[in-house]
């Protein structure tokens, strides 16, 4: 049913629960699991010293290597979850995307069968507020989406 399973997660407490009940659906499912964790855009350099956002080009390159790192501990923590449970599982970093257009780009492009995000479930004007990732891919995703929350 559920062979080819994407989570996204960005390391919270909540996004774990969310990769918790990936591991298991792909335990029980003998499925493959995709973890992706998602860097925000990133504004060009020129944008950034001009804001005085960055005293350099090196310190515009640390922040870089800093969110690669970010991201590369977020995956290395699933996949351990991943491993533990004896799942095939793959860590993508879809790098300077909104969340919700990397996670669905990379369902597409791994053909999953089903996406799980976790989602506070927020409403009213906190959601408006907020946003919500998980809406988002919802609306843009032809894959069945599962909300953990």
């Amino acid at each position: 049913m559920y062979e080819r399973i994407l989570v996204a997660t960005d390391g919270s407490e909540l996004a774990e629960r969310g990769v918790d009940a990936a591991v298991e659906l792909a335990s029980k499912t003998n499925g493959e699991l995709f973890v992706i964790t998602v860097t925000s855009l990133m504004p060009s350099y020129g944008i950034v010293v001009g804001a005085e956002w960055a005293a350099s080009p090196g310190s515009f390159e640390d922040f870089r290597k800093e969110m690669e790192a970010v991201a590369k501990k977020i995956l290395e923590t699933a996949l351990q979850k991943a491993r533990q449970a004896k799942i095939n599982a793959h860590g993508i970093h879809a790098k300077n995307q909104l969340a919700a257009t990397g996670i669905v780009e990379a369902a597409n492009e791994h053909s999953v069968d089903l996406i799980i995000i976790a989602s506070h479930g927020r409403r009213g004007v906190n959601r408006l507020i907020l946003g919500s990732q998980a809406a988002e891919v919802i609306a843009m995703s032809e894959r069945p989406v599962m909300v953990v929350k």
